[in-house]
C-alpha cells in the first residue's frame, strides 16, 4: 500500500484559506491529545471541528483581508477545553520548535503503533498558536526510501504542546524507525525513535517475532526524589526487550527531598492540571527514561496506591489510596477536599491526572464512552497471546485502606470486609471483560496468558498482618479469580505485578491450601506470579535497607507464606519475561546504586516456567539466587 504523502505547508495554508475544512480538521485530528481520553464526551475534549472553523473564519478574514469584508466575523473563544482563543492566530506558527522531551512510541498493534513528541515554539509566541509537526516511520534505522506513514498534525498549549498520533500501514512483527519535523523548517528534526508491530493474531506460534523469543521487561514505581531511573536505562541498553511494560506508579504526587543526590522535585504535591504536566514534565527528563521510550514501543496502566509494609506512605499518578469515590487524602464532600494539602476535590484532581497522563503517554483511548477505562488486551499471534493489562486500582475499585479507617499498618476494617463476595477490586464490568477475556484466550488455543497489574496477588502474611490495600484486601474477588483458572482448566497465566517496592516469584494457588498444592513440588498449582521491585522507590522493607538486614525478613516471609517462593527487599530494579512456545524466562534485574545515573546492574534471579507445568520449575531458580531469599533457603 502506497503510504500518504505529506502536505507542503503552502497546501496547508491554501486548505485553512480556501475552506477545506476536511483536510484542516483531519490535521487537528490526527493529534490524538486532543481527543484523549474523552472522545465522545465533546463538553471535555477540544472539539476540533469547531476549533478548525474559528481558526477557518480568521484566516479568511487574513487571507482575503484586501478584497473581501469580514463584518460578519464573531471574535468569540473557540469551545475547548479551556477556553482557547485562537481568533488572533497567524496561520501556523514559523518561530521554530524545540523537541523538549524527545520522542516515545506505545500500545503496538500488527498494523499500527502510537507515536508520541513534544514540539514547544521557541519565543513567546501567542498561547493560540497552532503549532505543525510533521512525521514519517521507515523500516530502516536510516530512514531512506518511501515511508510507510507520513503526514501532519497540529498541537498547542491545550495539550501542552504534545503530539500523539496512529502511525499505520505497518506490517506484523516488523521494526520501525520514525521522526519528527517542524512542518515550516523540516531541517529543525526530533531524535530519531524506534519502535516495532506486533504479531497479527492468527499468527503460528513458532513465527511470533520471526521466530525468535518475544522480550517484555516490566517496571513499576518510579520516584525521581528517591533516586535516578537507571533501571529503564539497564533494560534499553543491557537486554533484548521488544516491549517495555510498565505496571503504575509512573510519576508520583509527592514531593520528597532529593535535592542531596540532585533530584529536587518541582513545584507541590499535584493537583490541578498544571500541576500534573509539570511533574510529568520533569520526570521525562530522566536520562534513562528518555533512551527507554526512544528505544522500544511502551505499554502501560496508572496505580494510585499502596499500602506499606512498614509505616511509609506513597503517592502516584493521581493520589494516595484512591478508590472510586476518594483517596487517602481528597474526597468530594466539604470535609473530602479539605484534606488535601492543596484543597483539591478527588473529582478533579483525577479529571487533571487522567488527562495529563493521556497527553503524555503513548497510550491509546480504549473505549471512546468510557473516560477512565485502560485495561485492554493485546494478541500477540499464538504465542504471547493475550498481554492483559488490568486496572485495579482506579476503575471501579471497592474501599481501601485509607488511613484514617486503620490502625497503623493493618486495616482491622478492611481486613473485615476482604471476604464480602460482592466486593471488587476492578468492578464488574472490568472483572467480567477479564473472565471472558481468559476464557476467550484459551479456546483459541493461545500458549501464554500473560496479566499485567498493579499489586502483589499472592496472599503475603506480613507477620504484623496482611496488606489490605493488595489482594489480600480483595479476597473474595481473589477467589474469583482463582475459580475461575481452575474450574475451566485454564493454564499457562501468568501474572506480572508491581506497587510492592519489593522482589515476590510465587507459584499461584489458593491461600493456604497445602491439600491439594504441595509447596515443595508445585503441584496443584494453576500459573505462576512475578512480582518486581520500584524502578527507585525506596524498599517497604525498610529505606536504604541492606540485603543481609532485608534477608532476615525475606526468611521469615518465604517461610511462613505457603505459595511464596521467592522473596527480595534491598535492591531497587526490574524484570524480563522471555517467552517462547515452550518456556518462559523471568530475569530478575538488581541496580547496585541509584544515588547517581549509571548502569550498573547485576541478575540477582532466573525463573523457568514450562509450558503445560502451571508453576515455577523445580529446583526454584535452579536452587540459587543472587540477591534475597528462596522457600528451600528458609526451611
Amino acid at each position: 500500500m502506497m503510504a500518504p504523502q505529506p502536505l507542503p505547508v503552502f497546501v496547508i495554508l491554501l486548505a485553512l484559506a480556501s475552506g477545506t475544512a476536511a483536510s484542516v480538521t483531519g490535521i487537528f485530528d490526527r493529534n490524538l491529545a486532543y481527543s484523549s481520553p474523552f472522545l465522545n464526551q465533546p463538553q471535555l475534549s477540544h472539539d476540533t471541528a469547531s476549533l478548525q472553523a474559528r481558526h477557518l473564519d480568521f484566516v479568511k478574514r487574513q487571507w482575503f483581508s484586501d478584497t473581501e469584508s469580514s463584518k460578519d466575523f464573531k471574535d468569540e473563544h473557540y469551545p475547548t477545553f479551556y477556553g482557547g482563543d485562537f481568533s488572533n492566530s497567524p496561520y501556523i506558527y514559523s518561530g521554530g520548535v524545540n523537541f523538549t522531551h524527545s520522542v516515545a512510541s506505545g500500545d503496538p498493534f500488527s498494523d499500527s503503533v502510537l507515536l508520541w513528541t513534544r514540539a514547544v515554539p521557541l519565543g513567546l509566541p501567542d498561547q493560540s498558536v497552532p503549532v505543525c509537526i510533521s512525521f514519517k516511520i521507515f523500516d530502516n534505522p536510516e530512514l531512506q526510501g518511501r515511508p510507510l506513514d507520513t503526514g501532519e498534525a497540529f498541537t498547542s498549549y491545550d495539550v501542552d504542546f504534545t503530539l500523539k498520533l496512529e502511525a499505520k500501514n505497518l506490517l506484523p512483527d516488523t521494526s520501525y524507525w520514525y521522526q519528527f519535523a517542524d512542518c515550516t523548517n523540516p531541517e529543525t528534526r526530533s531524535p530519531t525513535g524506534m519502535t516495532r508491530t506486533i504479531s497479527s493474531p492468527d499468527t503460528p506460534a513458532h513465527l511470533v517475532n520471526k521466530g525468535k523469543p518475544l522480550t517484555l521487561a516490566v517496571f513499576s514505581c518510579a520516584r525521581y526524589q528517591d533516586g535516578y531511573f537507571n533501571a529503564y536505562g539497564v533494560a534499553a541498553h543491557n537486554t533484548s526487550a521488544d516491549i517495555f511494560v510498565h505496571l503504575g506508579d509512573y510519576i508520583y504526587e509527592s514531593l520528597g527531598d532529593g535535592a542531596p543526590i540532585g533530584r529536587a522535585t518541582l513545584g507541590r504535591e499535584l493537583a490541578t492540571l498544571e500541576d500534573y504536566r509539570g511533574r510529568l514534565n520533569q520526570y521525562r527528563t530522566d536520562v534513562s527514561l528518555v533512551t527507554a521510550h526512544r528505544n522500544a514501543p511502551w505499554i502501560t496502566v496508572w496505580s494510585s496506591s499502596i499500602v506499606p509494609l512498614v509505616q511509609h506512605r506513597d503517592d502516584h499518578e493521581v493520589a494516595d489510596q484512591a478508590w472510586k469515590a476518594g483517596t487517602a487524602d481528597s474526597n468530594d464532600t466539604a470535609v473530602g477536599c479539605s484534606f488535601s494539602p492543596s484543597g483539591a476535590c478527588f473529582t478533579d484532581r483525577k479529571l487533571a491526572a487522567v488527562r495529563a497522563y493521556h497527553e503524555w503517554m503513548p497510550i491509546r483511548q480504549v473505549d471512546p464512552d468510557d473516560k477512565l477505562r485502560v485495561w485492554r488486551n493485546f494478541q500477540i499471534g499464538k504465542l504471547l497471546v493475550d498481554l492483559t493489562m488490568l486496572d485495579t486500582r482506579q476503575y471501579d475499585r471497592d474501599i481501601t485502606d485509607l488511613y484514617y479507617n486503620t490502625e497503623c499498618e493493618i486495616g482491622p476494617f478492611i481486613d473485615s470486609i476482604a471476604d464480602e463476595k460482592d466486593r471488587s477490586l476492578m468492578g464488574a464490568d472490568q472483572e467480567n471483560w477479564f473472565y471472558n477475556t481468559l476464557s476467550a484466550s484459551q479456546k483459541r488455543g493461545a500458549i501464554w496468558r500473560v496479566v499485567g497489574q498493579q499489586i502483589v496477588f499472592t496472599q503475603i502474611d506480613l507477620i504484623t498482618g496482611f496488606d489490605v490495600d493488595a489482594w489480600d484486601g480483595y479476597r473474595a474477588n481473589r477467589n474469583r479469580f482463582l475459580d475461575h483458572l481452575y474450574d475451566n482448566n485454564i493454564d499457562n497465566t501468568i501474572i506480572l505485578s508491581g506497587d510492592s517496592h519489593a522482589n515476590w516469584a510465587s507459584d499461584l494457588a489458593r491461600p493456604n491450601d497445602t491439600i491439594t498444592y504441595d509447596p515443595m513440588s508445585g503441584e496443584g498449582a494453576i500459573g505462576v506470579e512475578f512480582a518486581g521491585t520500584a524502578v527507585s522507590s525506596t524498599s517497604t522493607f525498610g529505606a536504604g535497607i541492606l540485603p543481609d538486614a532485608a534477608n532476615k525478613i525475606s526468611r521469615n516471609y518465604v517461610r511462613d507464606n505457603v505459595d511464596l517462593q521467592w522473596s527480595e527487599g534491598s535492591y531497587r530494579g526490574f524484570f524480563t519475561l522471555t517467552l517462547n512456545t515452550s518456556t518462559a524466562i523471568a530475569t530478575y534485574y538488581a541496580m547496585r546504586n541509584v544515588s547517581s545515573a549509571n548502569l550498573d546492574a547485576f541478575a540477582s534471579a532466573t525463573f523457568v516456567v514450562h509450558a503445560g507445568a502451571n508453576k515455577l520449575s523445580r529446583p526454584v531458580a535452579g536452587g540459587s539466587v543472587g540477591a534475597g531469599v528462596l522457600k528451600t533457603q528458609a526451611l
